[in-house]
């Protein structure tokens, strides 16, 4: 009776078992993974980005800052070719990657962005702005 009810899923039931075990094979699968990870940290006065990016080099990484979005995107391509005396092929082989991610950074100073990569690790100080603070006045009264 407790199945019937609606909106309601029972996990419990023995001849789901094995509809149950591939729907969590495939739920936990990388697919849902983000493209690469990332550690922010707020420092107070700026926020410290962290991207891992193992195996890229800094000029296969590019940073754009478009309407309050920050954009990391790293591309890699890789050839290797063997060939025999003759000049045919024996192996050739090919790989390209690229991974994008996107980020909100409302209340970041764009213009003061740095970045700096090194050893597969790419840091991002984004300061954040400063708040106008309203400017006070005098009105003289005649």
């Amino acid at each position: 009776m407790f199945g019937m009810l609606p909106f309601e899923r029972s996990d419990d039931n023995l001849f789901d078992t094995f509809d149950n075990f591939t729907r969590n094979f495939f739920r936990s699968s990388n697919a849902s993974l983000p493209a690469f990870r990332t550690d922010i940290r707020d420092d107070g006065d700026k926020f410290v980005l962290e991207a891992e990016l193992p195996g890229f080099e800094k000029e296969d990484i590019s940073l754009d800052v478009k309407d309050g979005i920050l954009t990391i995107t790293a591309a890699h391509q890789e050839h290797s070719d063997q060939k025999d005396g003759k000049g045919s092929y024996i192996r050739r082989e090919r790989r390209y990657g690229c991974f994008t991610r996107s980020f909100d950074i409302t209340g970041i100073d764009e213009t003061a962005i740095t970045a700096a990569y090194k050893s597969g690790i790419l840091e991002l100080t984004l300061p954040k702005t400063v708040p106008a603070v309203p400017e006070s006045r005098r009105i003289a009264i005649e």
